[in-house]
């Protein structure tokens, strides 16, 4: 797939659209007009699990139910040669587990920091995608969500500017990247220690530029922060707060089977609360350290690396490692400081059930020594709070079976182990089983 998304891969209902200029059509005389839609509805269980203690931001001990429901509608129009513009509205609704606390990864990469029982509408994108060909062969597009039909040169340049979500773009692992589609953990969403820019939802504005080249590619891009971290307001001031990533990416043959590799590094510049900072004003005044009184400028940065490795027909392997600095508050998405993340993923074509999908993934996520102290001494952190911590890392199992009964239809059926949840060994393990429906056109 050329382009990468928050969101499942979806159907096109194309549209001609005769309206638009010849040059409209590009090269190729692709898709002009497009409306894509995608449901997802993902119902959960915890089931009671041991706890010496809770504190403010546990995972609670009593068994829980959680729900989470999105819609969103992409229209998708070709501007002129080489451009289009897509528009996504989308709707929300949802009861997370706990409030969504209580681990470093979470239960359900459907549900926003802003989940609540009301259904809320938004943008979640309008961005330019404009695209130059730089000779080679020609490659075929597929119409998708965020995406027209046509052909595009092997080797281009592809800048994309607007209203996205990063993982748009960076980390494209095509077998552990969708919640609506494949794994639900947070873990296995993107590299668990990228602390990609974004508002609460998981969305911001920026741009990006890509070199596509015969086997290869490098991209880079800036996005905006959100002003506080966590927050649904961001901070448009690009040239003092952002979040900066670059990214190389190799494809190469091992044993005549396909593979990808990618190097990711990033920095986030914004007013972040320093760990060791709130936990020296704490010593001085007595009480939790607590990083919103310590918030002054700092950079966070941090790198990933990960590969997907084709091992058999409709098989695929997957691996992410990623390590931040640690020193400063998440600011973004989870917290994660250090993670190792590593799956199977299986086309049902493999047993006569072509279009369904499995998948069993482990991930081990770690917080930095600063972060542990910080936690250790009743601090609170967007997720994580425990009261105190007996630190151990975080370990996750999941695994889930995607049945596809009807073309746009998929029923999924998923399970997960977590031991020392929110890093902490008095608590725990917990499991959450899980239900998923989801629907594209």
């Amino acid at each position: 797939m050329i382009f990468r998304r928050f969101g499942g891969a979806c159907l096109a209902l194309a549209c001609a659209a005769p309206w638009l200029p010849a040059s409209a059509q590009g090269d190729d005389a692709g898709e002009r007009f497009a409306l894509h839609a995608q449901s997802t509805y993902v119902w959960q269980r915890k089931p009671s699990m041991d706890a010496a203690y809770d504190g403010p931001n546990s995972l609670g001990a009593p068994s829980a139910r959680s729900y989470s429901f999105t819609a969103t509608i992409d229209v998708g129009a070709r501007l002129w040669q080489g451009a289009e513009f897509h528009f996504n509205g989308e709707g929300a609704r949802g009861a997370a587990l706990s409030g969504l606390h209580g681990m470093g990864g979470l239960s359900n990469g459907e549900l926003a920091k802003t989940a609540g029982s009301d259904l809320t509408l938004y943008r979640a994108r309008a961005f330019v995608r404009q695209t130059w060909g730089l000779g080679g062969a020609t490659q075929d597009v597929d119409a998708d969500m965020n995406q027209l039909a046509g052909t595009v040169d092997t080797r281009r340049l592809v800048l994309t500017a607007g209203n996205l979500s990063v993982l748009d773009v960076f980390d494209g692992v095509e077998a552990s990247h969708d919640p609506r589609t494949q794994f639900l953990n947070w873990s296995f969403m993107t590299y668990g220690a990228f602390d990609y820019a974004a508002d609460a939802r998981g969305y911001t504005w920026g741009a990006s530029l890509e070199y596509i080249g015969d086997g290869w590619a490098v991209r880079a891009g800036r996005f905006m922060q959100p002003r506080e971290s966590n927050g649904t307001e961001l901070d448009t001031h690009l040239g003092r707060h952002y979040g900066d990533q670059v990214e190389f990416q190799k494809d190469y043959t091992l044993f005549g089977r396909a593979g990808t590799a990618r190097v990711l590094a990033f920095r986030n510049h914004a007013r972040m609360g320093s760990f060791d900072d709130a936990i020296a004003a704490a010593q001085g005044g007595g009480g939790a350290p607590d990083l919103a009184t310590v918030r002054a400028e700092h950079s966070k940065s941090g790198f990933g690396f990960g590969f997907e490795q084709a091992v058999g027909a409709g098989a695929s392997v997957f691996l992410r490692a990623s390590r931040a600095d640690g020193k400063t508050e998440t600011y973004a998405f989870t917290e994660i400081d250090r993670a190792l993340a590593a799956g199977l993923a299986l086309d049902g074509g493999a047993w006569s059930r072509p279009g369904d999908t499995a998948g069993l993934a482990l991930a081990l996520n770690g917080l930095s020594s600063a972060h542990r102290e910080y936690l250790r001494r009743g601090g609170l952190g967007a997720f994580l709070g425990d009261g105190g911590l007996s630190y151990g890392s975080e370990r996750i199992v999941e695994g889930y079976y995607s049945w596809r009964p009807l073309k746009r239809l998929w029923l999924t059926a998923d399970a997960q182990f977590v031991r020392n949840p929110g890093y902490n060994r008095d608590r725990g393990p917990a499991k959450v089983f899980s239900l998923r429906v989801h629907t594209e056109f």
